[in-house]
């Protein structure tokens, strides 16, 4: 880590400013995971590979970023936020370049892991930079104006994936991908601030870092808060990693109207997320967890019963994506700020330990739930349903047990 960077301080930027820069940072993920999803019948041809093989692209690539992001944090921590933004995105930009020249599957493999283990760094820096810069109600108002703003990312990806395999082939996402990359790169080394104070970071050493994740995968409150935000996404996820078999089979829709699927998923998220932005400082975290949790267990039970009764069908399939993923935005603020909170003192590592349970979880349901689930939309709402009620379940079990806590500490 010898990287040198500039010595002049930045300013850091309003918030407007910052969320976008953020939000740009996370959409990385999305733009690599659901730009290229119309694609696949493209990817199999051209690469003369199985639907199992290309769909593993995907699964790898999750996995990938699942264990690497269990370091992003660590490392800034270490050695500060904007260093290791920085080098990701360089290293980011190389797998980019390296699918689009792809010749053989696995040749795909291997660079969509290169991939992964780099494009998590903004999402978890990010939510460490928030809490570094905010606390309470303007960290929560600061991250859902990013998640609002990052939401645009999932609309437009599906949508701008199929009309470029379209015209252009499978190839030209990737490299609309690296462009994206390098320029985000040029910005992030111009105007991004360091805002982890040299005298805050922790040593990077192995007696230091065991100790660090020890106390975090030691606290059940932990466990209990990140289970909630992994398992509702895990929810979502089932969806748009069925994607490819979803709408083409059941909803007999092709590359170009993905939309269909991830424009009502993507408003959810962006109206959910206002929402949050709205009442943050108004409404306690518990209350605005309870308000997102009843919309989206409400909305999963229509989905099962018109699934069960019913044959798939516009817009009825998909409808209820729209009201899931505006609870699954309510809750998301006030959950990953509370687990967050839990050690102040390690914000980074803490947000590693997070997305990794989150990708983790997505990247089994992309590999082993979503092939199995994906034959019946009717089991896709069921799986959809089963994930948002142990997260409720985890909601309650996390409730109990920090008043029982408190309780303890009275006596």
């Amino acid at each position: 880590m010898s990287f040198k960077l500039p010595a002049p301080a930045r300013a850091i930027p309003g918030a407007t400013a910052l969320a976008a820069l953020l939000a740009a940072l996370s959409m990385l993920g999305p733009f690599s995971i659901d730009a290229y999803l119309p694609a696949f019948p493209a990817i199999q041809t051209s690469l003369q590979a199985s639907e199992i093989e290309v769909q593993q692209s995907l699964a790898l690539y999750l996995f990938s970023f699942a264990c690497m992001v269990l370091w992003h944090g660590a490392l800034s921590d270490a050695f500060g936020r904007r260093r290791v933004i920085l080098l990701s995105l360089l290293a980011f930009a190389v797998g980019t370049a390296g699918c689009a020249m792809a010749q053989s599957v696995h040749a795909l493999w291997f660079w969509r892991i290169v991939q992964g283990v780099s494009s998590g760094a903004g999402v978890v820096v990010g939510r460490a930079i928030i809490r570094d810069l905010h606390s309470d109600a303007a960290a929560a108002r600061l991250l859902s104006m990013v998640t609002m703003i990052f939401s645009i990312a999932p609309a437009i990806a599906p949508v701008l994936g199929g009309l470029v395999v379209t015209q252009f082939g499978w190839r030209a996402i990737f490299i609309g991908l690296l462009v994206y990359s390098l320029a985000l790169w040029l910005y992030c080394y111009l105007r991004l601030p360091e805002t982890l104070a040299p005298e805050q970071r922790q040593p990077f050493h192995p007696r230091q870092l065991l100790r660090n994740y020890s106390e975090i995968l030691r606290s059940p409150l932990f466990h209990l808060k990140s289970g909630i935000v992994a398992l509702n996404f895990a929810g979502l996820f089932v969806y748009i990693s069925s994607a490819p078999l979803f709408l083409p089979r059941h909803l007999g829709l092709g590359p170009h109207q993905f939309g269909w699927l991830f424009i009502p998923a993507v408003s959810g998220i962006f109206c959910g997320a206002l929402t949050a932005n709205r009442i943050a400082g108004r409404m306690a975290f518990s209350r605005q967890i309870a308000l997102g949790f009843s919309v989206m267990i409400s909305s999963t039970l229509v989905n099962l019963v018109y699934h069960y009764w019913c044959l798939p069908a516009l817009p009825w399939s998909v409808l209820p994506l729209f009201f899931y993923t505006f609870g699954m935005s309510v809750v998301a603020p006030a959950a990953t700020l509370l687990a967050l909170d839990l050690f102040p003192h390690i914000r980074g590592t803490v947000a590693s330990c997070q997305s990794f349970a989150t990708t983790l979880l997505g990247a089994i349901v992309a590999g082993v739930v979503a092939p199995v689930l994906s034959q019946s939309v009717f089991w896709l709402a069921a799986g959809q349903t089963a994930f948002s009620m142990c997260a409720l379940v985890l909601w309650l079990t996390a409730h109990n047990y920090r008043s029982m806590l408190l309780r303890q500490q009275w006596h």
